[in-house]
């Protein structure tokens, strides 16, 4: 038997949960997907300031803020242990009206997102796999079969699909339109620890990001003692692990800044050590005859910025805002969908850029040696808070910001180029 819905979300994560509930908010009859049972482990811990607009929208901010650790900003230090870390603080961005967010464990987040949707109207359906989805022509409604886990494949007819399947890409394979980020190939290996060491008083909060000889590591303090430790490196280096992965995340500690090192000292591993391969990439489309890609469905860039879940939710909201206009057949969608597309590419261009760099010593010294010329510093806060998609001074200043860059590099003529051969051979390395 056939069931039916007005809108079927594949994938209960950040962006599939917000497109569920804006929708099912609009009196849409929702169903959404989620192939496991929340709450379940994700990666992705660290929130940003413009976050906060969007979960008061959908009305989770005081359950975030319950759940999270308070995060006045961030610190980068230099791979030179003797330089002293650079503290950048959301309350010095241009836009002073955010100056703070949280950190989160993304398994209480996204639960929190899925059952908001649910109390909205949204049908949830939990450890349910979607394994197909057949198009009719001139995107008059979609057939998904649908298995749910220990269950017989059923049949659901939709009006329109929105795909938030995250990693799993499910119509981006299906079309065959993913495609590697190439210029930025990265891998990443992680785990959360007890006993490791927060900065004292109101930064105990701060997310510290350290660079070292093989790329960058993190440290985000998390709820209930825990501390999420990742280093993001060459593809070529994690293929150079031998033995367990939690022997090479000790391995890849030990190469890292005495004071990394001794942070580390007393650490216990809490659950596993995860690995990630070369992870960096997008979609060449966003919409199509009834249906549209959001979230990591569409495009995945670097953690390094905290950007994903960000950019999910806020293209998660104008998904739905061009899905319900396609829907009522409102003469506005055409422009709704050419805004939806047009704000995602920039917004993951803005951070696309900074991170293809992020360890040249331009950036490096940049980031440890910062000026505010022209209110580039705040320019530059404002982009780690996530506000890069309104009209308020940020791009112009970003944009010389990468003139500083520039000319910074030019300075260490030796040093950018052993930089951009490290990338090119990365990319050589992803392609082969």
């Amino acid at each position: 038997m056939t069931q039916t819905c007005d809108v079927a979300v594949i994938g209960g994560g950040p962006a599939g949960s917000t497109t569920a509930y804006a929708l099912a908010e609009k009196g849409w009859n929702v169903v959404l997907f989620e192939k496991e049972k929340h709450p379940r482990f994700h990666i992705g811990e660290s929130l940003l300031p413009m976050n906060q607009p969007v979960f008061e929208r959908i009305g989770v901010l005081d359950e975030v803020k319950r759940i999270g650790v308070y995060k006045p900003g961030a610190e980068f230090y230099d791979v030179n242990p003797d330089n002293p870390p650079h503290r950048f603080y959301f309350r010095d961005a241009l836009d002073k009206n955010f100056p703070d967010a949280y950190q989160v464990r993304r398994d209480q987040l996204d639960e929190v997102l899925l059952r908001n949707a649910g109390r909205r109207g949204a049908q949830i359906f939990e450890q349910t796999k979607v394994t197909g989805v057949t198009f009719a022509d001139e995107g008059q409604g979609a057939a998904l079969t649908v298995t749910p886990e220990g269950g017989e494949p059923q049949c659901w007819q939709a009006r329109y699909v929105v795909d938030a399947s995250g990693r799993d890409t499910l119509l981006a394979g299906q079309f065959g339109i993913k495609r590697k980020n190439m210029r930025h190939a990265s891998a990443a290996i992680f785990g959360h620890f007890r006993h490791v060491p927060r900065n004292p008083g109101p930064e105990a909060g701060l997310i510290s990001v350290c660079w070292f000889e093989h790329g960058w590591i993190w440290f985000i303090p998390l709820p209930d003692g825990l501390m999420s430790v990742g280093a993001v490196c060459s593809p070529a280096y994690l293929k150079t692990r031998r033995g367990s992965t939690e022997a090479f995340l000790a391995d890849t500690i030990a190469l890292t800044p005495p004071h990394v090192r001794q942070r580390m000292a007393h650490a216990e591993l809490v659950g596993e050590v995860r690995a990630a391969g070369n992870y960096s990439y997008q979609c060449s489309q966003m919409c199509f005859p009834g249906a549209i890609l959001v979230g990591d469905a569409w495009a995945f860039v670097d953690p390094v910025f905290s950007s994903g879940v960000l950019l999910g939710m806020r293209g998660a909201l104008r998904g739905a805002a061009y899905v319900d206009a396609e829907l009522r057949g409102a003469p506005e969608a055409a422009a709704l969908r050419d805004e939806f597309e047009r704000v995602q590419k920039r917004s993951v261009k803005d951070f696309t850029w900074m991170i293809a760099r992020f360890n040249s010593p331009g950036i490096r010294h940049l980031f440890t040696n910062p000026g505010n010329p022209w209110r580039v510093q705040e320019a530059v806060t404002s982009l780690l808070a996530g506000d890069v998609e309104r009209d308020n001074g940020v791009r112009p200043r970003l944009m010389f910001f990468r003139g500083l860059y520039y000319f910074f590099s030019c300075l260490k003529p030796v040093s950018a180029v052993r930089e951009w051969l490290r990338r090119r051979a990365r990319v050589r390395a992803v392609v082969n």
